[in-house]
């Protein structure tokens, strides 16, 4: 089973900051997830939120902001990191063999970012690493637009209760999701409820988890039959993984 480093390793050191995803490289995970939004110039940067308020000393909308003021931002819990660029965070992984899973984020009204789509791609493309990366969201209609723009590139799908109601219930959301030839990645509660309704949609090999984090349910999600798991502590992940490889009980 694959481990993926959530927003880097969020519970271990800064979300999304290039000093937190240096030290996730050496964590011995298979893939990193991040989370791209356009700033007001058009620029690319690596935040989870569309507003600024939570993860760093700005307030308001991180569309609000050309890149140069952004860059005069400091994250939170960080001596001196500011915002990353999607273009520093792919000259980072470039060198290395990691997947990276960069999820497309909608701004602070919940509308898609025109042309961020293009771009994305356009900035792996420039950096070869077509082949890993997965580009991610929880919106169907973007899912829609990464397939017309780039059809050969990876997608996946994320599933929470909220995002399954608003897609008229679990089935419909998993099946929407199949059509548009993604993995889905599935919230840790509602994938706990509804385990064989996934599996029977979805099937072993396109099903992940998100985000288990205590040792516990590393545990239980590591012995399930689904192909990844995402999570805040992928270095428990990754010795637990290990463990129950030793012990001959990993998926």
């Amino acid at each position: 089973m694959w481990i993926i480093g959530h927003r880097g390793a969020r519970n271990l050191w800064a979300e999304n900051s290039l000093g937190g995803f240096r030290r996730t490289i050496d964590l011995g995970v298979d893939a990193v997830e991040l989370d791209l939004h356009l700033t007001r110039d058009r620029e690319i940067v690596v935040i989870h939120d569309p507003l600024l308020d939570r993860t760093t000393t700005g307030r308001g909308p991180v569309a609000a902001l050309g890149l140069d003021a952004l860059r005069q931002l400091r994250l939170q819990d960080t001596v001196d990191e500011r915002i990353p660029t999607l273009d520093e965070t792919l000259a980072l992984f470039a060198p290395t063999s990691l997947h990276l899973e960069l999820e497309i984020k909608t701004d602070s009204r919940g509308v898609p970012y025109p042309g961020l789509v293009q771009k994305t791609v356009a900035m792996v493309e420039r950096y070869h690493m077509v082949e890993r990366v997965r580009l991610t969201c929880f919106v169907p209609e973007v899912l829609e637009e990464i397939r017309a723009v780039a059809p050969s590139m990876r997608r996946l799908a994320s599933l929470d209760r909220r995002s399954a109601e608003m897609l008229g219930g679990l089935n419909q959301a998993l099946k929407r999701f199949m059509d548009l030839d993604c993995t889905i990645a599935v919230e840790k509660s509602l994938l706990e409820a509804e385990q064989d309704a996934c599996l029977s949609v979805v099937g072993t090999a396109r099903l992940g988890v998100w985000a288990p984090n205590t040792a516990t349910d590393l545990h239980h999600w590591l012995r399930q039959p689904i192909a990844q798991l995402t999570t805040d502590r992928p270095d428990l992940a990754v010795d637990i993984r290990a463990q129950l490889a030793g012990n001959g009980s990993a998926s």
